[in-house]
């Protein structure tokens, strides 16, 4: 099959999530990963002017550019409307200044999609803008955030006099709460990876056998039943998440993307992150501890820092306190 990656006008929203859908039916993984093209991407197709989408959409599909995201402040994580990274107009261009924090990828990303405060003088939902910059200028400086795990995959990024031209105005100007709240959605419900989800390996097996080569093996099955109880758990919980995943792929066939539900997705999927991290760790006992040294298997290494890593699951893409709340609201209707 021949994908045409020039947009052109003719590729919208309906005929992107047709397209991935028909790759799902096919079991054709997500051919690029990344926030261009399970964020940012979506959101232009449905909030960029034709322009923006002729700009940055065939290079989103062709990879040709890495994008990060700028959301989070030291000052505005959860609160994220009280963010202070003001953005003044200057005629053709607006000026950036402040930081961002936690922003992922940041130091190899070529653009990024940030939301910034154009007035301050109004209610702080209503003077947020959402626009695009060029990280390749002088007035971004990108600082990798060392985690608990040794990697960096965070970073703190500073804008000192940084331009955002007027053309990379994603929606209205101090509108772009809802552009910014649209993108989330994409962001926890991660249309790539449910499509992908379809033809993902099951991680279960995996866990599977790792238990029974550490607790020992009784007719086939894990030896300790108080383990076997949790491993049976947690793939019990991981298909259902996946079948559900993949239920909403087929509610949204007709090119709509999922809304509130979405928090469900992050939030149950974060926490069936962090047990399957858990039980890796814990059925290996002191050789699930290591840092590094010869004496450690190369795969029990690389689990145990996954499981700090995910230790910040539940908090980034909005924290599951977040997430709960939302379900409360919009999908269960409870009042305040």
């Amino acid at each position: 099959m021949v994908i045409n990656t020039e947009y052109g006008g003719g590729l919208d929203t309906e005929q992107y999530m047709i397209l991935i859908q028909e790759m799902r039916r096919l079991g054709a993984r997500t051919p690029l990963a990344g926030m261009g093209t399970s964020l940012i991407g979506p959101t232009l197709l449905e909030y960029g002017t034709h322009e923006q989408k002729q700009r940055h959409i065939p290079r989103i599909v062709r990879g040709e550019v890495a994008w990060c995201q700028g959301y989070s402040e030291p000052g505005a994580g959860s609160d994220l409307a009280s963010l202070s990274t003001r953005a003044e107009d200057k005629g053709d261009h607006f000026l950036v200044n402040g930081s961002k924090i936690w922003t992922s990828g940041a130091q190899v990303a070529d653009w990024i999609f940030a939301l910034v405060r154009t007035d301050p003088d109004v209610p702080k939902h209503d003077g947020i803008s959402f626009v695009l910059m060029d990280m390749a200028q002088e007035g971004i400086t990108v600082k990798p955030i060392q985690l608990i795990s040794g990697a960096s995959p965070f970073c703190q990024t500073f804008f000192d006099n940084a331009i955002a031209q007027k053309d990379d105005l994603v929606g209205e100007l101090n509108k772009g709460w809802t552009v910014g709240k649209r993108l989330l959605q994409h962001e926890r419900g991660s249309m790539a990876s449910l499509v992908g989800g379809g033809a993902s390996k099951d991680p279960g097996p995996s866990l599977q056998n790792e238990a029974k080569k550490f607790a020992g093996e009784n007719n086939g099955r894990i030896a300790d039943e108080s383990l076997r109880n949790r491993v049976i758990q947690h793939n019990i919980n991981a298909a259902s998440y996946q079948l559900t995943q993949r239920r909403t792929v087929e509610e949204t066939s007709d090119g709509s993307t999922p809304g509130p539900q979405t928090s469900i997705f992050k939030m149950y999927g974060t926490e069936l992150q962090q047990d399957q991290s858990s039980l890796f760790v814990e059925m290996r006992g002191t050789a699930g501890l290591g840092w590094s040294g010869d004496q450690f298997a190369a795969n029990a290494l690389g689990d145990t820092r996954a499981w700090l890593a995910n230790r910040a699951a539940s908090i980034y893409s909005g924290s599951n306190e977040i997430q709960r709340n939302i379900i409360a609201k919009r999908v269960l209707g409870l009042p305040d």
